[in-house]
């Protein structure tokens, strides 16, 4: 053995104990940090789990939770509903005894307004007139929120809000504060999912017919290739207690947006189609829209078909097969369908983000915001 390589031999020996030891600090580290993670957590991010799709899930069943320990800053905050919103009224002592959120003080008595922490106001009330907006100077530090769920085409006046308020509150996913029309919920575990028995094949309910309208053409023309049954008034009755066991019994049902916009899926798509157990149909924003909030084997969408007449041959096609329609229903067993209703449900998970002490801001303007990032009018 050369002297040369005793020397090598001899210097990875004394280095040995060194690697060893940091070996030992990486792995002490990795444990000490995976003690952290709760592997039964409802909150787990939907892509650890290998499911579809990969974001909002999760991250709106937190913002939509019950506040942590470490998240609350023990103070009350006093929220002042400066309009009932569209004249509802509703209770004001929910959000500890419903939702778990402590720490709200909700109130509609403007002669609180100097104290409020935070004024929230519902703009479809008091769009048309800037007067109807607190007059008075606003108390430093206190937060005025934009509250909207209507989408751009129904909401006007909003040059008038430049560099007033301080939050958005709407269905957008880029809102500070969401509040979506629905969303899933992720599962701690698998779960069956009873498919309701089918009798029947298409159904659409519609409140708002007009005849020149996007929605109502390609009605109109997918009917003459499927049967479809129709619901409103001016067609076949149906009560809102019964909706759901009506809706039930149809393989689909026909989830048209009366406009498209950005992050704009409402209870058409989520309590009419998916709460009823049937698979919606949409026409709304593009697909790619859709699966930020919904698996892409969970609905069909009008553009994934050149015409309305090749979507009424996949849908007959489906009716025929009921392995192929049953696919529909595969991410039922990782997901729970949620629509939170009421609107002192809005004004709570308010004051459940106000807890986190947000950086406070000025939006300078609230319609260019609102009107970024949309799709042309159609």
């Amino acid at each position: 053995m050369d002297s040369k390589f005793k020397r090598r031999l001899k210097l990875i020996l004394s280095l040995f104990p060194r690697f060893f030891l940091i070996l030992v600090l990486l792995f002490s580290l990795f444990i000490y940090l995976w003690s952290f993670v709760d592997l039964n957590s409802t909150f787990c991010h939907p892509a650890e789990k290998n499911l579809s799709p990969t974001l909002l899930q999760s991250e709106l069943q937190y913002k939509n939770g019950p506040l942590s320990k470490t998240e609350q800053n023990n103070l009350e905050l006093t929220i002042l509903i400066w309009t009932w919103p569209f004249g509802e009224r509703f209770p004001l002592d929910t959000c500890e005894k419903l939702y778990g959120i402590s720490g709200c003080h909700l109130t509609a008595d403007r002669r609180l307004y100097e104290r409020a922490d935070a004024v929230i106001i519902h703009y479809q009330d008091v769009m048309y007139s800037k007067k109807e907006l607190p007059w008075a100077p606003r108390p430093p530090n206190q937060w005025w929120i934009w509250f909207n769920l209507e989408p751009p085409s129904l909401t006007k006046n909003m040059d008038m809000l430049d560099n007033l308020f301080n939050l958005t509150m709407t269905y957008r996913y880029d809102s500070d504060i969401v509040r979506p029309y629905g969303w899933l919920e992720v599962l701690k575990e698998p779960q069956d999912f009873i498919i309701p028995k089918k009798s029947k094949l298409v159904a659409w309910a519609i409140s708002n017919w007009k005849p020149n309208s996007r929605r109502v053409k390609y009605y109109e023309e997918l009917k003459k290739h499927i049967p479809i049954d129709i619901f409103g008034k001016t067609y076949l009755p149906l009560q809102w207690d019964d909706f759901m066991s009506t809706i039930s019994v149809y393989k689909f049902y026909l989830s048209f947006e009366n406009s498209i916009h950005v992050d704009y899926i409402t209870e058409k798509l989520w309590n009419n189609a998916l709460l009823s157990g049937a698979v919606p149909i949409v026409s709304g924003p593009p697909r790619e829209n859709y699966e930020r909030f919904l698996p892409k084997d969970s609905f069909i969408h009008i553009n994934d078909f050149p015409s309305a007449k090749e979507m009424a041959v996949y849908l007959l096609e489906l009716d025929a097969n009921n392995e192929k329609y049953q696919r529909y229903f595969q991410w039922r067993s990782r997901f729970r369908v949620r629509r939170e209703i009421g609107w002192d449900n809005h004004y709570c998970k308010a004051c459940r983000w106000l807890h986190q002490v947000p950086a406070y801001k000025i939006i300078p303007s609230v319609a260019k915001w609102f009107s970024s990032q949309d799709y042309p009018a159609q």
